[in-house]
């Protein structure tokens, strides 16, 4: 009996970090699952060809930071499925939105509904991602159970598959680092990573004074391989760039060495200044999360003067997962490399990599669909500073278990493509 297929995406170019693959290929669909990756697969076998000739192929992209906690994290939730399968995304991974006590909304409210596959690294502090910018003393030691939160991450290990805290100078000046050794603790009671977010992420307790360099000094050894140092590029104090040299930290370093990851978490401080200066630096950011969120999506009537005042986190640049894959290309990171980021490494830091981050014959047929476009695009920090790129990475479409799903979400920055 002749092989027929449900879905034929035809003559497009296809990356696969995981497997070696980067050429020309055609990929069959039947069902949820991939059922052939090879070139040349006759059109008439497939009920519906999508012509992707000129377009990247490659495994369903995973943000390695999201905030889709809806409704709950205040200001900060976004819609999942806009952050995911509507900006070409297959797989979303909220940081630190849920806590032991709000676990179950999440995966009923959120995970469940959402066509995005939706993982978490799940909040030290009880209290969640509930807009934090705002509320620093929800966030000290007094407010994290160490037992309770490793239960409940042992016990939704299909959800939680790491726990996400801060290691910066404002929470540095009221607790020092213990809010980061109970986080830690949590991590190796269940077994799964400690994502640790760097960079100053709250005002100095009044009259006190904080090395931004000696937090990161006495960070360092806490970490353990598998554990994740978030926001390379931030532009703020106490990041992978010492205040005293001017370069990434030495014990930053030697934490690589030993197995701690990078995830870019882009998000509303990143630095084309900063990124310059990691990447000729030779560091390569493992994973590539965008840090979309609530405060850092543009809305009319949002971003004007009073309201930067009032939150300089509102109103900025919008920026996605493609957009910062984008920034990484004209920072002159290769497309394999930037292509790995979010799909075989993110992959292996979740320990899936046996099931998602891979375009393999009878793996669930999740497809990142992108375009490659070229002209003069102006990128954008949120400094100020303006690069133009010749290329832009935007999404097309993507499948999620087979389901095809178009990017048409608000949350996609327009190009800004200048005149030649």
């Amino acid at each position: 009996m002749d092989q027929h297929y449900d879905i034929l995406l035809r003559g497009g170019r296809v990356v696969d970090p995981a497997t070696g693959r980067d050429g020309l290929a055609d990929i069959a669909v039947t069902g949820s699952k991939i059922a052939a990756i090879e070139a040349g697969i006759p059109p008439a076998t497939a009920t519906e060809v999508i012509d992707v000739t000129g377009k990247l192929v490659i495994a369903g992209m995973i943000d390695t930071h999201a905030h889709v906690y809806q409704h709950v994290t205040g200001r900060f939730g976004l819609q999942p499925d806009l952050v995911g399968v509507r900006s070409g995304v297959t797989t979303v991974v909220d940081q630190g939105g849920p806590s032991c006590m709000t676990l179950g909304g999440f995966r009923h409210f959120i995970a469940e509904p959402a066509a995005t596959r939706v993982l978490c690294f799940i909040s030290a502090y009880l209290v969640g991602g509930l807009e934090g910018h705002l509320y620093p003393e929800l966030y000290g030691p007094g407010q994290l159970d160490v037992r309770a939160t490793a239960k409940v991450a042992r016990e939704n290990a299909d959800l939680v598959r790491g726990i996400k805290a801060h290691a910066e100078i404002g929470g540095a000046s009221r607790w020092g680092l213990e809010v980061i050794k109970l986080g830690k603790e949590i991590s190796r009671r269940a077994g799964i990573p400690l994502y640790i977010h760097l960079g100053q992420l709250w005002p100095v307790k009044d009259g006190a004074t904080v090395d931004a360099d000696e937090v990161v000094r006495a960070l360092i050894p806490l970490m353990e391989p598998g554990d994740v140092l978030a926001h390379p590029f931030t532009r703020h104090p106490g990041g992978f760039i010492s205040e005293e040299t001017g370069e990434v930290h030495p014990v930053v370093w030697a934490a690589l060495e030993r197995g701690v990851t990078v995830d870019v978490g882009h998000g509303s401080h990143f630095s084309f200044s900063m990124a310059r200066k990691v990447i000729e630096a030779g560091l390569r950011p493992t994973t590539l999360g965008a840090d979309m969120h609530g405060y850092n999506v543009r809305v009319p009537g949002v971003g004007d003067a009073a309201e930067r005042a009032e939150n300089p986190f509102a109103g900025v640049a919008p920026f996605n997962l493609t957009h910062a894959m984008t920034e990484l290309l004209t920072l002159g990171v290769t497309l394999p490399e930037i292509v790995a980021m979010v799909t075989s490494h993110p992959a292996k830091m979740l320990k899936l990599e046996d099931s998602i981050g891979s375009l393999q014959v009878g793996r669930e047929a999740d497809i990142s669909v992108l375009e490659l476009r070229h002209g003069r695009f102006e990128l954008r920090d949120n400094s100020g500073e303006v690069v133009v790129a010749s290329e832009l990475i935007a999404p097309a479409f993507a499948l999620r278990a087979g389901a095809l799903h178009d990017a048409d979400s608000p949350l996609v920055p327009p190009a800004m493509e200048l005149a030649a």
